[in-house]
């Protein structure tokens, strides 16, 4: 189908630019992009990803002391209480995943 219409918006310059690099490295070029995200909306008939609100901080620079504190003290009743697993079962339990 022949491409007729335009769409004009604003973005944030830092994240035009980002997304323009990783498009660049993937050889899509960015009207490419939103055109696929457009048609990935109505084949899905909404998003094509999960929009939602994290409840928990994504990295430290996010996180208050309070928080910060508050994960500390959840990963060490963990530990105390053995509910930990291993580096060797973490990497098992992945190649079962991967072999599956």
């Amino acid at each position: 189908m022949a491409k007729t219409t335009s769409i004009y918006t604003r973005v944030e310059p830092e994240i035009k630019e980002q997304a323009e690099q990783v498009l660049l490295k993937l050889g899509v070029p960015m009207a490419n992009a939103i055109n696929m995200f457009l048609h990935q909306v109505v084949m899905h008939n909404g998003f094509p990803f999960a929009v939602k609100i994290q409840n928990k901080p994504l990295d430290l620079s996010m996180m208050t002391m309070n928080q910060l504190n508050a994960a500390l003290e959840e990963g060490l009743a963990d530990v105390k209480a053995g509910r930990i697993t291993s580096a060797k079962q973490v990497r098992e339990e992945l190649l079962g995943m991967l072999e599956s």
